[in-house]
């Protein structure tokens, strides 16, 4: 189903993406625009309005209480949540399900409970108005949560992808062009701040609370390791780090300072590392675009970092907006969107994964390498 924009007649497809993959229930709707005959994607003012609404329900609060999520938690408040944030955009959109002409759905990787509630959601949705539908891969979908922005990144970029589930560096070529460069080999660097978070004390989700606590502290009083920085290559780990924390909080009183002192230590080992393997993979790929997206991508102490590696390499940094680095619908929405837009689409089958490499995916037929111009929302 299709509707036509004002400039030119161009075919436009407005997406819906829901994002069920964890502990937030994300909606949203996107407009994109195809250009016949060049195989271009084209979004934003030149080709569509972008983002038309979005919606986000976040359980943080039901899963507080248990220090983590909890699946079968989480996947019950998406069955809860989900047709309420699906009427709710499309009443911000001012649409009626008739103008959806395409729905898109996290398909993976992710809590495989949590994944079903949303895909079957949006496979019901697809099937009763008549659209096609798409699974998104989580992770595809945060790379090109960038180009919701007033000036995305142009294709070639490198980007590195930091949250709780996953610590990438990924060589992008294109839509579906993926090369990864490096990735962790225990525990997501996400994952390491939170659990870090729960041995200095600090409640769900730890990340950010750990942040604010690390501005407290005292840079100079501890120095952890930069775990596999002192030999070649872009791989990651993060559990020692972790282990070190705990080494370090058993000889000390843990009392605020203390704390504070061995969350700055933590936060500038993790930052270290970070920035150092970017710097590698920036003069090891010759790319000068760097995408940072992922929970952790909101770190100011990790912006701070990579703006002035930037300003050394010669190089930019594109982020999603803070409220698009967490999960989202609007990041399902575009991802849905692009590949809808080059002509892909699935069957009537649902399939979902708990583990789905990214560099598994292919670009879908005829898709540009280059990204969509002008996007905004």
């Amino acid at each position: 189903m299709q509707s036509t924009t004002a400039a030119g007649d161009r075919p436009l497809r407005r997406v819906l993406g829901i994002e069920t993959s964890c502990d937030e229930t994300g909606v949203a709707i996107y407009e994109i625009a195809a250009r016949a005959g060049d195989g271009e994607t084209v979004a934003g003012p030149a080709g569509g309005r972008g983002l038309l609404a979005h919606a986000l329900h976040s359980q943080i609060p039901i899963h507080a209480a248990h220090g983590g999520v909890v699946p079968e938690l989480a996947s019950r408040d998406h069955v809860r949540r989900l047709l309420p944030l699906v009427r709710r955009v499309l009443a911000a959109a001012d649409l009626p399900p008739g103008a959806i002409g395409g729905v898109a759905y996290t398909a993976g990787p992710g809590l495989i409970g949590a994944l079903l509630t949303g895909a079957a959601l949006a496979r019901s949705l697809a099937w009763a108005w008549r659209v096609p539908a798409i699974g998104v891969h989580h992770m595809e979908a945060h790379l090109l949560a960038p180009l919701l922005e007033p000036d995305p990144p142009a294709f070639p970029f490198l980007a590195l992808l930091v949250s709780g589930g996953h610590t990438l560096l990924v060589e992008v070529a294109g839509l579906g062009r993926y090369r990864t460069l490096g990735q962790s080999l225990d525990d997501a660097v996400g994952e390491a701040f939170d659990k870090t978070a729960k041995l200095l004390g600090l409640p769900y989700p730890g990340g950010p609370a750990l942040a604010r606590l690390a501005e407290e502290g005292d840079p100079a009083r501890f120095r952890f390791p930069r775990p596999m920085t002192d030999r070649p290559g872009l791989d990651f780990s993060f559990s020692g780090l972790k282990t070190h924390v705990l080494q370090t909080l058993s000889e000390l009183p843990r009392d605020r300072a203390t704390r504070a002192d061995v969350a700055r230590a933590f936060e500038d080992a993790a930052v270290d590392t970070l920035v150092i393997k970017c710097r590698r993979a920036l003069r090891a790929t010759g790319l000068k675009p760097l995408v940072v997206a992922g929970g952790v991508g909101a770190n100011r102490a990790l912006r701070a970092a990579l703006a002035a590696l930037a300003r050394a390499e010669g190089a930019t940094v594109h982020y999603p907006r803070p409220e698009f680095c967490t999960d989202n619908g609007a990041m399902v929405a575009l991802a849905g969107a692009l590949r809808l837009a080059a002509g892909e689409q699935e069957g009537l089958a649902i399939e979902t994964r708990a583990r789905w490499p990214l560099d598994t995916l292919r670009p879908p037929a005829g898709a540009a390498d280059r990204a969509p111009r002008g996007a905004r929302s």
